[in-house]
Parts: structure tokens; sequence; C-alpha cells
């Protein structure tokens, strides 16, 4: 279980990193688009690069996030295979890694950076964001989440068996 959940944590890292890099270095409009309709509306299209590459860093860091978030999977299926595994053991790693996932999308993400103006996270690089940020907005995308955990435990379930399968 200790495996699992160092996976977990190297997926959360990953999302930050994707978030950082797309909000924090390429700042343009489409990162916002699962962010509420206020912010949305404040955030320009895009921002003019603070330094030189800054841009490139972003790419980089979205690059590097989505290759640390498939390398957690692949580590947890090559982990189990070599452990032998069977279908069930696989399918809680799975599900246990996702749901820590969306605990840290919801609770981090939402709450504390989206919700709590005085982390001071978005308003840092989107000034304008700083007056339409609130508590108020808690929950905003709870149909989103709620079609995220369901759709993890199938999810879950088929890489689980193809993982059995590679056994």
């Amino acid at each position: 279980m200790l495996v699992t959940i160092l996976l977990g944590i190297m997926m959360m890292a990953g999302l930050f990193l994707l978030l950082l890099g797309g909000v924090g270095f390429i700042q343009q409009k489409k990162f916002f688009s699962s962010a509420p309709q206020e912010v949305q509306d404040v955030v320009p299209d895009s921002m003019p690069e603070r330094f030189a590459g800054q841009y490139a860093v972003g790419w980089v860091m979205i690059i590097v996030a989505i290759l640390m978030m498939l390398g957690a999977m692949v580590l947890g299926a090559w982990d189990g295979i070599e452990n032998g595994f069977t279908f069930w053991q696989f399918f809680v790693r799975f599900v246990v890694m996702i749901l820590m996932l969306k605990a840290y999308d919801i609770l981090f993400f939402d709450w504390v950076l989206l919700c709590n103006a005085g982390f001071n996270f978005f308003p840092h690089f989107y000034p304008e964001t700083k007056a339409v940020l609130g508590h108020y907005l808690f929950g905003y995308n709870k149909k989103t989440h709620i079609t995220h955990i369901i759709c993890g435990f199938p999810l879950s379930a088929l890489l689980a068996w193809i993982c059995t399968l590679l056994q």
C-alpha cells in the first residue's frame, strides 16, 4: 500500500506541475476552461511573456507533468506485475491512486487555490481574478468531479484487467 500512496503522490505532483505550467507560464485563457465562469470572464485571452522562453518553460512543465502521471500508472502496473498482483489488487491500487488524485484536485486546487484568494496563487499570475475568487465558488464543478470519480472505477477495472493479461 505504501507504493500505491507514493505513486498517488507522484500523480498529485504531476497535476500541480500541469497547473503551474499552464496557468503560471503559458498563461492562455484555454487553461481556464474548467474554471468558474466568473474567473473565465476576467482572465485575458493571453498574457505577454515576462521573460524570454517563458512559454517554452511552461510547455516543458506540462510535458513533464503528463509523463509523471503516466509514469506513476506504468510504475504501479510494473510493480504489481513483478509482485504477482491479482486483478483485485491491481484494481484497488488504481482506484486508490485515482481517488487520491481527485481528492487532491477537490481539496487543494478547488478549495485552497481557487476558493481562498488569500493564498494568492491565481491572483499572483492574474491580478484581475482576486475580486472574483471566494468561498462561494466551492462546488461549482461538483457534477464534473462526480463524473470523474464514477469513471475512475471502470478505468481502474480496465487497467487491472490489462495488467493481469500482461502477467
